[in-house]
């Protein structure tokens, strides 16, 4: 019973620094950034190039991530980010100077990395160490919910609270969440045995395998950002919507919530790389409906399938990636998001082309999901992959022994 208690702690610290990192540091601006243009002044160009800023600061904590391997450095960063968290979310209401606020998205990115990369990291080798499934459904919930608390706080806020005002409250709320944050999670276990004295040692994927696996994430990343980035001024401008994208920002992160247990629950059953196939699929079908079927109907539809199945591809993959390096998992965790992360930069940068040259974000819709086709044909070529490599290890095996 007591292990069982640390466990959820263990997990509950995952959600707090989620909710705290991808909430509050990451997707609170964006229901934020039409009120700050109408009150704050801050142009339609600016906003744009804070949320690039943003990309590019979690892009370098991913390249950090990807450096480094010692599990007590990984441990003091993945805190000094949830600090930044609350410092980063401070500074956005102090100032009104754009310089202030570049500086305060790109080092809320960074501390954003810190707990996805390094927080997901340290989790998944604490769970592998004392023997518990190495799922990360449970945790992954906390993007969801730290979506639809963010957007559910802003409708609220707006009518009697400032832009300044709101990002102070925000400033708040991430107080409160670093408590937990910090406090469940145990010291990382350096040695390198589990509690139970098996030996820990990791089972890389071979370089073949680890490349398609790396360009098949980029076009995930690429059908995510589109979509997250554009939706809500896409939904704000079908006939019949207008006003409604925040409401559809909301749908998407309260589906994503519960979806990643979900989704650990099918990998079960199917294997990881068919629940990712399958999650892919869905995910086509919800970035279309919102521009083919339109309406209410289709945009609600779009938005929860999205949103069920973006947080779900993005725990399968940073769960696989851990599984294959458990005493470090953060470094293949850190590769696969610098693939992740190119894609956010060079998405938005297409979609903004496509909608100068035909009038509407809506282009970059169908450009999503042909990328997201893309994906999927990449992993089935990975079952390929993954089944040669498997005999390919059976065949050794009886000369290793010999």
């Amino acid at each position: 019973m007591d292990d069982q208690i640390q466990r959820m702690k263990v997990l509950g610290a995952g959600v707090f620094s989620l909710i705290l990192a991808m909430g509050v540091a990451r997707f609170a601006y964006t229901p934020l950034l039409p009120i700050m243009q109408a009150q704050a002044g801050l142009g339609l160009a600016e906003g744009g190039w804070l949320a690039a800023i943003n990309y590019a600061g979690y892009l370098t904590g991913a390249l950090i991530a990807a450096s480094i391997s010692d599990l007590v450095l990984k441990d003091r960063l993945y805190r000094a980010g949830l600090v930044l968290v609350v410092l980063t979310t401070a500074m956005m209401g102090l100032s009104d100077s754009v310089v202030v606020w570049a500086v305060s998205r790109y080092l809320a990115g960074l501390a954003t990395s810190a707990a996805m990369l390094l927080g997901t990291g340290l989790i998944l080798n604490w769970l592998i160490r004392h023997g518990h499934r190495s799922e990360l459904g449970i945790h992954f919930a906390g993007i969801g919910i730290g979506i639809a608390a963010c957007s559910m706080a802003v409708a609220l806020m707006s009518s009697v609270l400032d832009w300044r005002e709101q990002w102070f409250v925000f400033t708040a709320i991430a107080c409160v969440l670093l408590v937990p944050a910090l406090a469940w999670l145990p010291a990382p276990d350096t040695s390198a045995l589990t509690r139970s004295g098996a030996p820990m040692h990791d089972n890389p994927p071979s370089p073949l395998f680890l490349r398609l696996f790396m360009i098949s994430y980029f076009c995930a990343g690429v059908g995510y950002v589109i979509s997250a980035t554009f939706i809500v001024a896409i939904v704000n401008g079908l006939p019949g919507l207008e006003g409604k994208g925040n409401w559809t920002f909301f749908a998407i992160g309260l589906a994503a919530a519960p979806t990643c247990i979900v989704w650990d629950l099918v990998a079960r059953r199917t294997g990881e790389l068919n629940a990712l196939i399958l999650a892919a699929l869905l995910q086509i079908v919800g970035i279309l409906l919102p521009v083919t079927l339109g309406g209410t109907v289709g945009t609600v539809a779009g938005a929860l399938l999205f949103g069920g199945t973006f947080v779900g591809m993005v725990s399968l993959v940073l769960t696989m990636a851990g599984r294959y390096y458990p005493t470090r998992p953060a470094k293949m965790m850190g590769k696969m998001t610098i693939s992740y992360g190119v894609a956010q930069i060079i998405g938005p940068a297409v979609t903004g082309w496509l909608g100068a040259h035909f009038g509407s974000y809506a282009g970059g819709l169908y450009f999503a999901a042909a990328m997201m086709v893309l994906g999927c044909v990449l992993l089935l070529m990975l079952k390929a992959v993954e089944r040669r490599d498997a005999a390919a290890r059976a065949a050794a095996a009886p000369c290793m022994q010999g």
